[in-house]
C-alpha cells in the first residue's frame, strides 16, 4: 500500500488512483474515484480516505484553490451582466456611479430597456396621442404602485429572477432587510447577477445584518465574475486600499475593457506614477474606447439631452424661488 500511495502523489497515477490508499476505479467496481472539490488535483475513494490525507495535502491543496479561484476571478466577461438592450441590440451604458438614466427595467416584461428606446418610444406615443405603454411589449404602463406591486408577486411566485430583485429593492427601500435579503437571495438563486451587488452593499453598511466584510467581498466577486462592472471597480479599490495592487490595477482592466469610464480614469492615474505598464494601458485604452463606441447611439444621447434639459431647467426654477 505504500508504494502504491506513493505512486498515487506523483505522476499520471495522481489521477487514476486514491491518494490516500492508493486503491483505482478498476480495483473494485464498486469504487468510484472523486475529485478534492477545492484543487482538483487529487482523487478519493471516499470521505474517509480525504479526511486521513489532508495533513498532507492541505497546504497544496489550497495553494492550487487559491490559483483556480484567480483565474476565475480575473477571467475578462465578454460582456456586462446587464446585456444587450432587448430593442435596439446595443450593449447597455454603464457607469460606476449608474442610475435610472442608463437602464430601464420594467416590471410588466422583466427586460431591461436602455433611454434611448425609452426615450423614442415615449415620443412617438406623445406624437400619435397614444396611451403610455412599455416600449417592448406595449403593456400599458402600471397606474399605481399597488398594481406594480401585485405583478412583481406574480412573476416572484413564478420564480422570475428580475421580480424577485424587484421586490427585494422594494423591502430595502422600506427598511425591511430581513425580507429583502429573503428575496435577493432568491434572485441569486435563480441566476440574478445584480442582487449578489445589492447584498454586498447591504453587508457593508450594516443594513439590518451586522457589517461583514467577509461576506461583501464574496458577493462582490461572484457579481464581478458574473459581469457586474460596477462590482468589479468595487473590487479594485478594495484591494487597492488594501495595498495589493497589482490586483487592483487587474480588477480596473476589466472594468475599463467593459465601458467602465471610472476605472479608465483611476488607471491613467496609475499609469503617470509607472504603475501600470505603456502596454497594458495602450491595450485597456483601445478595448475601453471600443467598449464605449459600441453602447452609443443618436437615440441614446437624445435621451440624456432631454434629461440634461429637464435638469437645468429644474435649477433655474430652484434658483428663481431661492431669489
Amino acid at each position: 500500500i505504500t508504494s502504491r500511495m506513493s505512486s498515487a502523489a506523483m505522476g499520471d497515477d495522481a489521477e487514476e488512483r486514491c491518494a490516500s490508499c492508493g486503491i483505482t476505479g478498476g480495483d473494485d467496481d464498486d469504487i468510484k474515484l472523486k475529485n478534492c472539490t477545492a484543487c482538483k488535483l487529487v482523487k478519493y475513494c471516499g470521505v474517509e480516505c480525504q479526511r486521513n490525507h489532508r495533513p498532507q495535502h492541505k497546504r497544496a491543496c489550497k495553494k492550487r484553490a487559491a490559483e483556480l479561484k484567480d483565474e476565475l476571478l480575473f477571467k475578462q466577461p465578454e460582456s456586462t451582466n446587464f446585456g444587450d438592450c432587448p430593442i435596439c441590440f446595443l450593449p447597455m451604458r454603464i457607469t460606476a456611479q449608474q442610475d435610472e438614466l442608463t437602464i430601464f427595467k420594467k416590471s410588466c416584461c422583466s427586460k431591461v430597456v436602455c433611454n434611448g428606446c425609452e426615450y423614442a418610444n415615449t415620443l412617438r406615443e406623445k406624437a400619435e396621442r397614444l396611451p403610455m405603454t412599455c416600449p417592448f411589449c406595449r403593456h400599458p404602463v402600471m397606474k399605481n404602485e399597488a398594481e406594480c406591486h401585485l405583478h412583481t408577486m406574480k412573476r416572484v411566485e413564478a420564480n422570475d429572477p428580475f421580480a424577485c430583485y424587484q421586490a427585494g429593492m422594494r423591502r430595502f427601500y422600506a427598511s425591511d432587510y430581513a425580507t429583502a435579503i429573503e428575496y435577493f437571495d432568491k434572485a441569486i438563486e435563480l441566476g440574478d447577477i445584480e442582487s449578489h451587488h445589492l447584498l454586498s452593499i447591504v453587508y457593508k453598511n450594516g443594513h439590518g445584518v451586522q457589517r461583514d466584510i467577509k461576506k461583501v467581498t464574496y458577493h462582490l466577486e461572484k457579481a464581478a465574475i458574473g459581469g457586474h462592472p460596477i462590482a468589479r471597480h468595487n473590487l479594485g479599490w478594495g484591494e487597492h486600499d488594501k495595498g495589493n495592487i497589482d490586483r487592483a490595477v487587474k480588477h480596473f482592466i476589466i472594468a475599463a475593457k467593459l465601458g467602465i469610464d471610472e476605472s479608465m480614469q483611476v488607471l491613467k492615474t496609475l499609469y503617470t506614477k509607472r504603475v501600470v505598464s505603456k502596454e497594458d494601458f495602450a491595450a485597456t485604452l483601445r478595448a475601453y474606447q471600443e467598449a464605449v463606441d459600441a453602447m452609443k447611439s443618436p437615440q441614446r444621447d437624445a435621451a440624456e439631452s432631454a434629461e440634461n434639459n429637464i435638469w437645468d431647467a429644474d435649477i433655474i426654477r430652484d434658483s428663481d424661488i431661492s431669489v
